[in-house]
């Protein structure tokens, strides 16, 4: 019995309409993908582009919030050099964001090896590990308000009980108490977001790599530091990143708190730009003063990332 072909010509057609095909496909994306990224691409021109460019625009004028808008040019910018309210912000924004970086990330790599492991009530403990990130940072400085009342707040009370205070301590009413309670809070807030993070990537290491370092006589010491870490950078990299920006742009805690209190002493970038644009009525000056705090931030996010980057 034989079978029929197809004649040579008509083969080559075909396969020369296959190979077109195949090379339209891979340099013009389908529709279908288009349409998927399509919402998300909308998202982001309306709710980040658009507002960005608004801001940008008011930047250039003496926009007063209320009264008669005019052109200021580069006004703005030139003013920001002799600012020494913003100036003095940006200084106490890198202290805090140096306060509680590390502790944010060496707390939540701790916590991570903790509940990285199968065993029973490991599932509980990253639940309540994590359910500070989850409340969120609003209700627990209310929460914190209360707390830290001179004399009857349980801060002092168990301080007091430990024989480290006298158990009348005013912390929201000087500088440096006041820093140090808000870095606690935000340490003890944030490091389930960090413990997450890490978390993941640790289960994502294969256990043949801990199996064999077993064999070779490694402790869990030399492992944590040779293998963990190591296969980690990427994961550790990103918690830094989203670590420092978090830092960066901190207003909650310090708004519901201090009020940048007392005097400016904890005032962060965030909240000077807040108070000069809806307490002294100055959206002009205060858009400017953002956009330079967008552009400090992205360069503060592309030294991270290159500083962290790894080898392929």
């Amino acid at each position: 019995m034989s079978t029929a072909t197809a004649p040579a010509p008509a083969r080559a057609s075909a396969a020369h309409r296959r190979g077109t095909g195949r090379h339209h496909s891979l340099t013009h994306p389908p529709r279908v993908g288009l349409l998927l990224v399509a919402p998300a691409l909308l998202m982001i021109a309306v709710f980040v582009l658009a507002p960005l460019l608004f801001a940008l625009g008011i930047s250039f004028t003496n926009w007063p919030l209320i009264g008669d808008v005019a052109p200021a040019g580069l006004t703005n910018y030139v003013n920001i050099a002799g600012d020494t309210g913003f100036l003095r912000a940006i200084g106490y924004t890198l202290l805090y964001t140096a306060i509680v970086t590390l502790p944010i990330l060496v707390l939540g790599y701790v916590l991570a090896v903790l509940v990285r492991g199968r065993r029973r009530g490991s599932t509980l403990l990253r639940t309540v590990f994590f359910l500070p990130f989850v409340v969120g940072l609003s209700t627990l400085s209310f929460i914190t308000i209360l707390e830290a009342q001179p004399t009857s707040g349980a801060v002092n009370l168990v301080l007091a009980a430990l024989g480290i205070t006298d158990g009348s301590t005013a912390w929201l009413v000087d500088g440096p108490l006041a820093t140090g309670l808000i870095s606690v809070l935000v340490i003890w807030g944030v490091a389930g977001l960090t413990m997450l993070l890490l978390m993941a990537g640790m289960q994502a290491i294969p256990r043949e790599v801990y199996e064999s370092a077993d064999l070779d006589g490694a402790s869990w010491w030399q492992q944590e530091w040779r293998i963990t870490i190591p296969m980690l950078r990427r994961t550790i990299a990103m918690s830094l990143v989203i670590s420092v920006i978090g830092s960066l742009l901190a207003f909650t805690q310090f708004y519901v708190l201090t009020n940048g209190g007392p005097g400016s002493a904890t005032t962060t970038v965030v909240l000077y730009i807040y108070k000069r644009a809806f307490v002294q009525l100055q959206l002009g000056a205060a858009s400017a003063l953002s956009i330079v705090l967008v552009v400090v931030v992205a360069l503060v996010t592309a030294v991270q990332l290159w500083l962290l980057r790894g080898e392929e």
